[in-house]
């Protein structure tokens, strides 16, 4: 069997031209793939990756990645519960619950900007742009798969692809990464409920410091944030933090400083500065200047790109159809090219033709054209830089800027032809975010030896459900606290937001965004990475000094080991996978607690019954605490079975 091999070959990282690669599981090896395990069970763990990443990117601005989340527990699911050990079976439940988090990531980066116009954003608007946007970024990427994928193999390296392939090669050794992920998850949703449900304590602790202009230093003490923390790392969410020192202790003092003496409210505030707080200031000056810094870093990043993008998108359109084998095995076994052509029209189509879209023939033509391009686009560069890194910001700030334009020439600046620019975006930024989701679970499923037209299938029906999970938690959210409140900060649709808005009236404070600009052009001269600046600024100090934390926390694991490099690494992926599981636990169990808010059920028993010290601020920080200690001490723990 070819599970007993226990490891991927060599070949599996290149030394090898791709069409002579045996696969994990032999072509002459027949085992079941797509069956009512693999498939339900994907669509489940695709749901709850949806609504996850949908209330974590709308509360902190972040996603976390749900492919080796989703084959740690595929493989503990199926071989642990109905024990079936069947790797190809573990990649499908895998490669749908990928498209949880692709799908996520293209809402919401776009499509709250209705609600922050005071729209209505029906569930069945979400529901219809993830379709058409998934079902373009799902089979566009056919005609470029074998280049890709095949011919590019060795050259291409598709990190995150080939972690995962290792994840679901590895799954049938035990079930250690599966019961770690589990912890994780109870822990987060345990804090979850005691905290933001109950009310035990706090979810903020914050100090102002009344001498220095009234600033503010503080955590979010969210269990979601030590697990991002500890994800992105030391150096990732120093800079965040970085950005924040830079915004609430040189720019909101300096603000405070020169607006004591005014007598009116300064654009874009409608309260003078001496009034402010320093959350005030940061809501109306601060987050331009991060947005500036944002929109910056997204333009220099896909600046930077542009070689790779000419040269991604030759390559890859001049590898269509090329290198046939005259009989097809089944890892080439893919969705027929009508099945492509179909899509574009499909979306077009659809764009075009449906009053919910309203987009017209020209808007069907763009929704078509920037989808099959950044598709291509985002199909590459996750072979090279993972879907983690991938520029899906920069690339829809891109097309933002093109439809938004376009439509103002050949239409108007209504609240009309705002909202199609929107809406538009949206179902290209699903497309270009799905496409490079898609691209990772093909490249794991031609190392594994799956079926690429079964996981395309597959991944198109799991988003077409998942998308009204990710379009009930945004109505959830709504109802219960607001987008684009403090608790819901939707900093992406925001930044979205403005940009259409500057486009189409020119009413935007374009110093602040310019000041923002010049901060990111600044990090690009000094060779600091600009995003996390950039985040830092435009995102709560709270927020980012929680990140902090989590990172912490794992610079310490780290240093511990550091001169044993095989055990460094063990506790590091230890550590992962229990952030992952916190990350996912406190925002399955957010969605829950929103659900009991919005349903006027109050379960926050800890405000009736218990004392002002266990709801004091330092309360509240001393239970993060204690949590980020766990997180440390059940990372550097060893296994039994070790």
């Amino acid at each position: 069997m070819s599970e007993e091999r226990k490891k991927l070959s060599n070949t599996a990282y290149g030394n090898i031209k791709g069409e002579d690669y045996i696969p994990f599981v032999p072509t002459s090896m027949i085992i079941p793939e797509t069956t009512g395990y693999s498939i339900i069970l994907g669509i489940i763990l695709a749901c709850l990756f949806s609504a996850a990443n949908t209330y974590l990117g709308l509360k902190v601005g972040l996603t976390i990645s749900a492919g080796i989340p989703g084959a740690i527990i595929a493989t503990g699911i199926l071989k642990g519960v109905f024990k079936r050990n069947n790797i190809l079976e573990a990649n499908i439940v895998a490669s749908l619950a990928a498209m949880g988090e692709s799908l996520a990531g293209g809402v919401i980066f776009i499509l709250p900007a209705l609600i922050l116009w005071k729209l209505q954003l029906s569930i069945f608007t979400v529901i219809i742009v993830t379709i058409i946007g998934g079902v373009m970024g799902v089979f566009f990427i056919t005609p470029l798969r074998r280049y890709l994928i095949v011919e590019e193999h060795g050259t291409l390296i598709y990190p995150e692809s080939m972690a995962a392939a290792e994840v679901l090669v590895t799954g049938s050794e035990g079930g250690q990464g599966f019961k770690t992920v589990m912890t994780g998850l109870g822990a987060g949703a345990g804090y979850k409920l005691f905290s933001g449900g109950f009310a035990l304590w706090g979810e903020q602790s914050t100090y102002i410091i009344k001498s220095y202009q009234g600033t503010m230093i503080g955590f979010d003490t969210l269990a979601s944030l030590l697990g991002v923390g500890f994800i992105v790392g030391t150096k990732a969410s120093l800079l965040m933090f970085g950005g924040s020192v830079i915004a609430w202790f040189a720019l909101i003092p300096l603000i405070k400083f020169l607006g004591v003496g005014l007598t009116t409210p300064l654009f874009p505030a409608t309260k003078i500065i001496s009034d402010m707080s320093a959350t005030e200031v940061w809501s109306n000056y601060i987050k331009y200047i991060g947005a500036g810094a944002v929109a910056m870093g997204g333009f220099i990043s896909l600046a930077k790109s542009i070689p790779t993008i000419i040269t991604s998108f030759k390559q890859a359109v001049s590898g269509i159809g090329g290198g046939v084998n005259k009989k097809v095995s089944r890892i080439n076994l893919e969705a027929p090219l009508s099945w492509v052509i179909l899509a574009a029209a499909f979306g077009f189509g659809l764009t075009w033709l449906l009053p919910i879209i309203n987009g017209g023939i020209l808007g069907g033509i763009m929704a078509v054209i920037f989808s099959f391009f950044f598709a291509v686009v985002s199909a590459r560069m996750v072979g090279i830089i993972g879907a983690s890194n991938n520029p899906v910001s920069g690339m829809t700030i891109a097309t933002m800027l093109f439809v938004t334009t376009i439509i103002k020439i050949t239409g108007g600046v209504s609240q009309e032809y705002m909202t199609k620019s929107i809406i538009i975006g949206g179902v290209v930024c699903v497309a270009i975010a799905v496409a490079g989701g898609t691209a990772q679970s093909l490249k794991t499923t031609f190392i594994i030896g799956g079926t690429p037209k079964n996981v395309q299938l597959g991944m198109f029906v799991a988003l077409s459900i998942a998308g009204a999970f990710a379009a009930l938690v945004i109505n959830m959210l709504e109802s219960a606290y607001g987008i684009g409140t403090a608790e819901v900060a939707a900093p992406q649709a925001t930044l979205m937001k403005m940009i259409v808005e500057g486009i189409m009236t020119a009413k935007l404070p374009w110093t602040l965004i310019i000041i923002g600009a010049a901060i990111a052009i600044f990090c690009e001269m000094a060779s600091i990475p600009i995003l996390p600046v950039a985040l830092g600024i435009y995102l709560p100090i709270t927020l980012n000094a929680s990140i902090l934390v989590g990172g912490i926390i794992r610079e310490i694991v780290e240093r511990r080991y550091n001169k044993n490099k095989n055990r460094k690494d063990e506790v590091v992926e230890k550590g992962t996978l229990l952030a992952s599981g916190l990350v996912a636990g406190d925002a399955l169990m957010g969605i829950i607690v929103a659900g009991l808010v919005a349903a006027n059920i109050d379960i926050a028993i800890g405000q009736i019954f218990l004392t002002n010290i266990t709801q004091s601020n330092l309360f509240s920080f001393i239970m993060f605490i204690l949590l980020g200690l766990w997180i440390y001490l059940f990372s550097i723990k060893k296994d039994r079975s070790a």
